[in-house]
């Protein structure tokens, strides 16, 4: 008897939702993961049998689940995918795959080296209409495949992260692939970029496979009407599928000839006939779900990872065709939830990594391969450094300088007024408050504004700094007072004739109260 299932769903937003449903009606949803409190307590409501939880690795971590639901933005599909494999979990992750075809293709190679399923979202594959349209190719029903022609239109959702090919196509990409039973040897597309002049609103892909058959794919999130249509036309009938009608009308074959009269085409028309759905109708996520499960039990998989690397492969090279790589601003090396806010004038360097419900403000300048969680507020004209990590619901005011690899801790606050009043503007009297490099300030610990902190402090949780502090202390309490020292590697020193590391082993000497490093400090290791 196969063994019963546990899976964790991350992200349960937009489309997590749906995903929550059906798991938790497949009886194998376990745990939701989601950094909104808000949307976690709405789903322990909604399931109550089931954990919450806001960290994504802690959840993924978890020995009793065994696999990983992924719904999140796209670009954060190849880190999370990644991870989970590693932590030996199997994967099921919403389209696309990837952001490349290369990391596409390193997910799929982790996923057989590491004996797990890795399962896309291409929901289509599931759906009873398209099936059916398989099936009618299959057995020549519709004769040889000539065009095939999709629209995917809507009003919104309108994405921040990725341009309307990445977000609408790889469903009618997929689907197109797969009824083709070829790839393309030539992939166009136009697109106009309508409400930003650096995201594409509207996209016309043209793609030209072997057997001669053409195929074109328009998307848009300007419509004023949603409409989802595939049609294949093959030289014996043609059929209609329309995801936006009834179930007993979604799917309509029309029976049409093109007589030659003459060296003429000319059509006769037929009246479309409907296949009625409705009798055998399966939700279509239901089936893309058990189709997971069953991939896991050892079932083939029709939308795994190297079906996933076909679909990204038509995107870039649709994408290329255009120019740019399908992102807000194209010259952007830099991560933005779509539900964050970066006010203009602000300056955000390489690798950065702004996470949920936060806000940038006027002004604010942070460095490269920071890490800003969620529900936090820079600024205005808030400075950071490189590396820094700065943990969910903190607000940087104006007047915080935070150094080079400072770690900010959850909920940890900063002051720039000393005397603050409701009714008295003292925006004039800010104090500045200076966290130098390595800093570690631990959760809930309150810095009053005016002091400096020195490099690679260590603030336990809790404390409460009223006074400047020594580089390399150990400080805890109300009012916060040195309780040791600390390595730069994040580790109290041991105390005797000489300070030393009991993890790296580098020494310190201490004179008039302060310490410096006798050995080479963490930044000259990093050094070639």
């Amino acid at each position: 008897m196969p063994k019963k299932l546990n899976v964790a769903l991350i992200g349960a937003g937009y489309w997590g939702k749906n995903l929550a449903r059906v798991l938790h009606q497949l009886g194998v949803l376990r745990v939701v993961c989601d950094p909104s409190e808000e949307i976690c307590k709405s789903h322990k409501q909604q399931y109550p049998d089931i954990e919450i939880s806001q960290s994504f690795t802690d959840t993924m971590a978890r020995p009793e689940i065994d696999a990983l639901v992924i719904a999140t933005p796209a670009a954060m599909h190849y880190s999370m995918v990644k991870d989970a494999l590693l932590a030996q979990k199997h994967v099921f992750v919403e389209k696309p795959l990837a952001l490349t075809e290369k990391e596409g293709r390193e997910l799929s190679d982790l996923a057989k080296e590491v004996g797990k399923v890795l399962f896309v979202g291409h929901i289509l594959h599931y759906h009873p209409a398209t099936r059916k349209i398989m099936e009618m190719i299959q057995t020549g029903e519709l004769g040889k495949i000539q065009y095939i022609y999709s629209n995917r239109l809507n009003l919104g959702k309108f994405r921040k992260e990725e341009n309307i090919l990445w977000s609408f196509a790889p469903h009618d990409i997929s689907l197109i692939l797969a009824l083709a039973n070829e790839e393309p040897t030539s992939v166009k597309a136009i697109g106009s970029s309508i409400l930003h002049p650096k995201i594409t609103d509207t996209t016309l892909t043209h793609l030209k496979f072997p057997s001669g058959m053409s195929a074109h794919i328009f998307v848009s999130w300007l419509n004023p009407f949603k409409e989802q249509k595939l049609i294949v036309i093959g030289d014996r009938k043609m059929v209609v599928f329309d995801d936006t009608a009834r179930r007993e009308e979604k799917l309509t074959v029309y029976p049409h000839n093109i007589l030659w009269q003459g060296n003429i085409p000319v059509p006769e028309k037929k009246d479309g006939i409907y296949i009625d759905l409705a009798s055998d109708w399966k939700e279509p996520l239901i089936e893309e779900c058990q189709a997971f499960l069953d991939g896991i039990q050892g079932k083939p998989i029709v939308t795994d990872g190297e079906e996933g690397i076909r679909v990204l492969k038509v995107l870039q090279q649709a994408q290329a065709s255009m120019g740019g790589t399908g992102t807000h601003d194209d010259s952007r090396d830099y991560f933005i939830h779509e539900s964050s806010y970066v006010d203009e004038g602000c300056s955000i360097g390489k690798g950065t990594k702004i996470w949920h419900y936060s806000h940038i403000l006027k002004g604010s300048k942070i460095g490269n391969n920071a890490n800003i969680g969620q529900n936090v507020v820079i600024g205005p004209n808030g400075i950071i450094g490189n590396s820094v990590k700065i943990q969910n619901n903190v607000s940087v005011y104006e007047g915080v300088v935070l150094e080079d690899d400072v770690f900010c801790g959850p909920s940890c606050v900063f002051t720039n007024v000393i005397n603050p009043r409701s009714a008295v503007p003292k925006m004039h009297q800010l104090k500045t408050t200076l966290v130098r490099r390595g800093t570690t300030i631990g959760a809930n610990a309150t810095i009053v504004c005016g002091n400096t902190i020195g490099k690679y402090a260590f603030i336990g949780a809790g404390s409460v700094v009223t006074d400047d502090i020594p580089d390399y202390s150990l400080v805890v309490g109300n009012p916060a007072k040195r309780v040791g020292w600390m390595c730069e590697c994040g580790e109290k020193l041991e105390e005797g004739k000489q300070l030393s590391c009991p993890v790296c082993g580098k020494i310190y000497i201490e004179t008039n109260n302060q310490i410096q490093p006798v050995s080479p400090t963490l930044n000259n290791l990093k050094q070639p």
